[in-house]
Parts: C-alpha cells; sequence; structure tokens
C-alpha cells in the first residue's frame, strides 16, 4: 500500500506541495549537535610562522538551535589583537553528502564552507585552504582547538590555538 501524497512543506522556501510521507526526521547525527549548544568565552592566541604565540584572542560565542532543531546557528563577537572580529556559522548534517557543513560567514565578508567531521568527542573542519581540531573534554563544556591555514607551498600551518568553556 502507497502513501497518497498530500499537501505540506517540503522545505520552506518551497511552500506546500503534494508530497508522500512525512519527510526527513531528526537522526542521531543532529542530536550529535548538541554538543556544540551553549555559552562560550573563548581565549587564546595567533601562532605566528615561526610556531611562536602572536596576538591574543579572546570572544564570546553563542552556539543555539536554529527553528526545527535540524540546525546549530553560532554567532562570534571579539578581538583578535587591535582587531574587532566576529561572524556567523551555520553548522549542519547534510544527508544528501553524508556528512556535517559548516557555512562561516565572517565579520570581514568572507564566506568559508567547511566538512566537518565527528569521531567521539573530535570533530575535524575542512576547507579548502583551512582546517580545525575541535576536541571537547570535560563533559562537552570544554573545547580546545587548532586552527591551520595552507601556506604557498600548500603545506598547512598553525595558525591559531584557543579553548572555549562553557559558561552556560
Amino acid at each position: 500500500m502507497t502513501e497518497e501524497p498530500t499537501p505540506r512543506v517540503v522545505a520552506v522556501n518551497r511552500g506546500t506541495e503534494q508530497a508522500a510521507g512525512q519527510g526527513p526526521g531528526r537522526r542521531p547525527q543532529h542530536d550529535a549537535l548538541e554538543a556544540w549548544v551553549g555559552r562560550w568565552i573563548n581565549t587564546g592566541h595567533m601562532i605566528d610562522d615561526d610556531g611562536n604565540a602572536g596576538a591574543t584572542i579572546t570572544t564570546s560565542d553563542v552556539y543555539a538551535w536554529a527553528p526545527g532543531g535540524f540546525f546549530i546557528v553560532h554567532s562570534a563577537y571579539g578581538r583578535i589583537g587591535e582587531f574587532d572580529v566576529g561572524g556567523t556559522e551555520v553548522i549542519g548534517w547534510d544527508e544528501s553528502r553524508g556528512h556535517y557543513t559548516s557555512h562561516f560567514f565572517d565579520s570581514r565578508g568572507n564566506v568559508t564552507v567547511s566538512s566537518l567531521t565527528a569521531r567521539g568527542d573530535t570533530w575535524t573542519y575542512q576547507g579548502d585552504t583551512t582546517r580545525s581540531t575541535v576536541e571537547f573534554s570535560d563533559d562537552h563544556r570544554v573545547q580546545t582547538v587548532l586552527h591551520e591555514r595552507m601556506d604557498d607551498a600548500a603545506i598547512y600551518r598553525p595558525s591559531m590555538k584557543v579553548t572555549l568553556l562553557k559558561i552556560e
């Protein structure tokens, strides 16, 4: 017995349409995003080309569920050295690609798209010229993050090391 199509919202930007079934539901991959949710204080430093600590980084980061509970919206505001910085990121499970995806829109007008993989408490972002490794610890109340960027020789070099502490 096949289910008859009925009007429903398949995708919000498409409005209602005739479709069978209930559509996608939450999966364990969505539940795994809960580790990020909360308010965090981020401190750390840039890493110069010689591997030494550079400018100080201090930001306030908020990760919250977007309407529907399928995506995380991350807002960050703070300073890198003397510069005001910030951005908005959207993280979600991309069913069609079979991995997590991040779209980060920074306060300098850049867009960075990364794929994410989760292995236990370690999440790895991979972009075209950047990557980051996030280690969750202390029952998901601490994130230790190493950011790297590709140099002109296509070699990844450390660029930032930060620690985020969950405050609520």
